[in-house]
């Protein structure tokens, strides 16, 4: 970005919740270069425009609200203030996600009915003075409620799949192999890989990449150097991670100033 994204991140099991913009008179922001990340995004003007876009078309507008399905390439612009809904899709609400908003096309529109005042609640919400992290929490649970209303339903992938994501996440911060996941489940290597990709849709080794994009960007959220959240996430280095993000994002960490 040319002008520098001012924002807060939130962060709770299986989402995060992602407020950034420029302040009025500091023009629009760069448009980012396509890039693809392993989570379902849903994006909120909160004031101003956006526009996502893929290969085919474009969506987006002032007031309006869009999403991008798990790996989906896209490319973002815009001018003013916006959230970002970024939702595990392994997990219930994001596979409810992807059932209900990606019937067909990777990149879609949502209607702002669908959404009531949200977004406009969140806005506010970020904008006073006695703002709180739980709040914001709160109101990035209550969009993800409206949009997947269905996901109590236990259509989870299988269990040795769970445990194996489990155990990785709980070990960002060292080296975590595809080998000693599948020994602590007891599969051999090559079963393994094959179930995570059928449950999952990718390879576990760009699933923990995505944890730990999500650990680092939490770390540095909750006042961290960069060089402290790459090296607790998991990331030889702050270049590292910045290269991942920008890879992902479309922009660098740097980039960002957090509230």
């Amino acid at each position: 970005m040319g002008t520098k994204a001012y924002g807060r991140m939130v962060f709770w099991e299986g989402a995060s919740l992602w407020i950034l913009g420029t302040r009025p008179g500091e023009g629009p922001y760069t448009k980012t270069k396509f890039h693809a990340h392993h989570a379902v995004q849903v994006t909120l003007s909160l004031r101003g425009w956006f526009t996502l876009e893929d290969r085919e078309r474009q969506v987006g507008g002032e007031g309006e609200a869009a999403a991008v399905a798990p790996d989906a390439e896209h490319a973002l612009a815009g001018e003013g203030m916006v959230a970002h809904l970024y939702v595990d899709p392994e997990g219930a609400p994001g596979r409810e996600l992807q059932r209900t908003l990606f019937g067909g096309p990777t990149l879609v529109s949502i209607p702002p009915s669908r959404l009531v005042d949200l977004p406009a609640r969140l806005r506010a919400g970020f904008e006073s003075p006695h703002r709180s992290d739980q709040l914001l929490t709160d109101l990035g649970r209550a969009i993800l409620a409206k949009l997947a209303p269905g996901s109590d339903r236990d259509d989870r992938p299988e269990a040795r799949v769970r445990r194996m994501a489990a155990w990785a996440a709980g070990r960002l911060g060292t080296p975590v192999s595809l080998a000693d996941a599948a020994a602590h489940v007891g599969l051999s290597t090559g079963r393994a890989r094959h179930l995570f990709v059928e449950a999952t849709g990718l390879p576990f080794r760009t699933y923990v990449l995505w944890r730990r994009l999500m650990r680092a960007a939490e770390l540095f959220s909750a006042g961290s150097s960069l060089t402290d959240a790459a090296q607790s996430a998991g990331f030889s280095d702050s270049s590292h991670l910045s290269r991942t993000f920008r890879r992902m994002f479309g922009i660098t960490a740097d980039s960002l100033s957090v509230m």
